[in-house]
């Protein structure tokens, strides 16, 4: 990071924090006001950095406002707590519609070796570089229901973290080789064990959509690790240790259990 970055940053997070601003957050953002003093300090100043940095913008008619850059930056501060962060780097658009947007598909079928091609409606997508896209609708739906395993946010910004080492492959920048070691085989084994499970059609406490590629589980185990703290610690305790080493966070002490059920 450029000295002068850094100062600008550093300028940033020690500005008060807006109280229109604040009240956007205990209206979307649950969480917040679980959180102790230090931490709502320092997300409030991560948002600060991200609203300032990223260009937001609003597509198929959306007006842009403060409480969409507000509610969006809170969640993926989040990710960022506790941690030496960069804000991040490759990104540089969230790009927000008002609800689902449509997309052209191209997938190829493992079985048969074939492709198919059409358009396909998508609630949020994290681009490799440059921007993540957002349905507002769904958004402010996620935000304001911290506790239903799914946050379109959250899982958009797993993928940014998981793509800062260049690869999308679930496993995101960590701090040492072991620690490499340490999650590349439990990632190898949750993910079996995802995808045999529905295979066999059964129930699962991770949302299934994880069984489709290795960067789907990370996304989907985030956005398990923050609103589900208790039933993944409970079903799938190393994940939840693994989540719990990265992000620096433990979401049960500041969640509850009444939050989490």
């Amino acid at each position: 990071m450029f000295g002068l970055e850094k100062r600008q940053r550093e300028r940033l997070r020690a500005e008060p924090f807006p109280s229109e601003w604040l009240l956007v957050l205990e209206r979307n953002a649950p969480f917040y006001r679980r959180l102790p003093g230090p931490d709502q300090r320092e997300l409030q100043g991560h948002i600060r950095v991200i609203v300032a940095e990223k260009n937001f913008e609003g597509c198929g008619g959306l007006e842009m406002t403060d409480e969409i850059r507000v509610t969006i930056a809170a969640h993926a501060a989040l990710l960022l707590l506790h941690r030496d962060t960069d804000y991040y780097p490759k990104l540089r658009s969230i790009v927000v519609y008002p609800a689902a947007f449509v997309v052209n598909h191209t997938e190829v079928v493992e079985e048969g070796g074939f492709t198919v091609e059409g358009p396909e409606a998508r609630l949020g997508e994290s681009w490799h570089h440059g921007a993540v896209v957002l349905s507002w609708d769904d958004v402010s739906a996620g935000a304001r229901n911290f506790h239903d395993g799914y946050n379109v946010v959250l899982h958009e910004f797993a993928h940014q973290l998981d793509q800062e080492d260049g690869s999308v492959d679930g496993v995101p920048p960590l701090d040492d080789s072991s620690g490499y070691r340490t999650w590349r085989r439990l990632l190898e084994d949750e993910y079996r064990e995802l995808r045999e499970a529905v295979a066999l059609g059964e129930s699962t406490m991770l949302d299934q959509y994880g069984a489709t590629h290795p960067a789907e589980f990370f996304a989907v185990a985030t956005e398990a690790f923050f609103e589900k703290p208790v039933q993944l610690s409970a079903t799938h305790p190393a994940l939840y240790e693994e989540l719990k080493k990265f992000y620096r966070q433990d979401p049960r002490q500041w969640l509850g259990y009444a939050w989490a059920r």
